[in-house]
C-alpha cells in the first residue's frame, strides 16, 4: 500500500529514474537558461538551438515567454511579485522536464540576479547552465522588434527591463555570447560549441 500524508500519496519512489530515462535518450538532461534583454536575440538563438540539437539527434523542450505565458502561467500580471512567481513556476517546470531526462532550453529575460538564482536553486547547480547574451540597450532598441521599447520609452508600459527596470548583469554565466556584430548562424554555432562540456556532446 502507498504511504498516505493527508490526500497525497507519495508515488517518488515509483516513478522511473532520470538516469534510465537519460540512457533510453542517450543524452545528458540539462536546462540551457538564456538571459538578456528584450531584443538581444534570446528566443533567435534559443530556436537555433533546438533545431541544432535536434539534427544532433537530441530531444529537447523550448520554454518562452509566449508559450509560458499562454498556458501556465497565463493568470499572471507582470507585477513584481508575478513576475518572480513567473520565472519560479517556470524552474519547477523545467525541473520536470529535466529529470525526465529532456535537455530543456528556456529563454526569459530574467534581468536581476536573485531570479536567476532563485531558478538555479529551484533546478540545481550541476543541471542549470545560464547563458547570458549580451548585447547592448541601445543595439536591442534600434531592433525593437515588437516595438516594446518605443512604448516604454512613451511610458506606456510601466517597469520595462532596461529603461525604466534595471538589467543586472550576470554573475559569471557558464557561457557569454553577443549578437550585436555576428549572424544568427555564428551565434548559435558558438552557443553550441560551448555546450560541449555541459552537455557531453561530440566535438565537430
Amino acid at each position: 500500500m502507498k504511504e498516505e500524508k493527508g490526500n497525497i500519496f507519495t508515488v517518488f519512489d515509483e516513478i522511473m529514474s532520470r538516469s534510465e530515462k537519460e540512457q533510453t535518450l542517450q543524452q545528458k538532461a540539462r536546462v540551457i537558461w538564456l538571459t538578456g534583454l528584450s531584443g538581444s536575440g534570446k528566443t533567435t538563438i534559443a530556436k537555433g538551438l533546438e533545431r541544432a540539437l535536434y539534427d544532433e539527434g537530441y530531444f529537447t523542450k523550448l520554454l518562452d515567454g509566449d508559450n509560458v505565458r499562454a498556458g501556465i502561467n497565463n493568470n499572471l500580471s507582470f507585477s513584481a511579485e508575478d513576475r518572480v512567481e513567473n520565472i519560479r513556476r517556470i524552474s519547477e517546470v523545467a525541473k520536470l522536464f529535466v529529470e525526465g531526462g529532456i535537455i530543456t532550453i528556456a529563454s526569459f529575460v530574467s534581468p536581476t540576479n536573485d531570479l536567476r538564482n532563485m531558478a538555479r536553486d529551484i533546478i540545481g547547480e550541476d543541471d542549470f547552465i545560464l547563458v547570458h547574451v549580451n548585447t547592448p540597450l541601445e543595439v536591442c532598441e534600434k531592433r525593437d522588434v515588437k516595438g516594446l521599447y518605443a512604448k516604454a520609452r512613451l511610458g506606456e508600459i510601466p517597469n520595462f527591463t532596461g529603461i525604466s527596470a534595471p538589467f543586472d548583469t550576470p554573475i559569471q554565466p557558464a557561457i557569454t555570447v553577443s549578437t550585436e556584430n555576428q549572424s544568427i548562424k555564428d551565434s548559435v554555432d558558438f552557443v553550441m560549441s560551448a555546450l560541449q562540456e555541459y552537455l557531453n556532446l561530440p566535438s565537430n
